[in-house]
């Protein structure tokens, strides 16, 4: 079985300050220890790149990404609710992120891997159409599954989102 596998130490510029739960460590740490593993090296390596904006505007509302492109560039600490912490790369990181899982996706369609796995953040499942939820600026899931319909020619596609934590 062969699995893509994407990361880029620019994810950790997203800086949601201190004490946040979702923070640049949680990658690194992450990171560090799969490097430990044997089988780390037999990765298909994605390569990273920004979303185009076509592809954020197939599932979000323009008036969410550009009020997260100008939120970032003005510096503000957070676009739309205090949990969404953002700082002045983030949207930057954001469009990396997002464009990085739609790599992986092209790898799992193609068959060029089996499976993906996308080690980035922010993260992009909580986002609605219309407002960042959850630590997340744009929702990556969706925007792959759309993706995935366009460009892949693909129906249906399942969406196991297995968010488990305390709190």
């Amino acid at each position: 079985m062969k699995t893509a596998f994407a990361s880029d130490p620019r994810f950790e510029d997203h800086d949601t300050g201190r004490g946040h739960p979702e923070r640049a460590s949680r990658l690194s740490h992450t990171l560090k220890h799969l490097k430990t593993q044997s089988w780390f090296s037999s990765l298909d390596k994605v390569p990273v790149t920004d979303c185009e904006p076509e592809w954020l505007a197939s599932v979000h509302h323009p008036g969410l990404i550009e009020r997260a492109r100008v939120s970032c560039e003005e510096g503000l600490p957070y676009l739309d609710t205090p949990d969404v912490a953002i700082c002045r790369a983030s949207f930057e990181i954001a469009c990396l992120a997002a464009g990085t899982v739609l790599n992986l996706a092209d790898a799992v369609a193609s068959g060029r891997a089996d499976n993906g796995f996308a080690l980035i953040r922010p993260p992009g499942h909580h986002a609605e159409y219309d407002a960042a939820l959850g630590f997340c600026l744009f929702n990556n899931v969706a925007i792959t599954a759309r993706y995935l319909q366009q460009q892949h020619s693909l129906e249906k596609i399942l969406i196991l989102d297995w968010d488990v934590h305390h709190g």
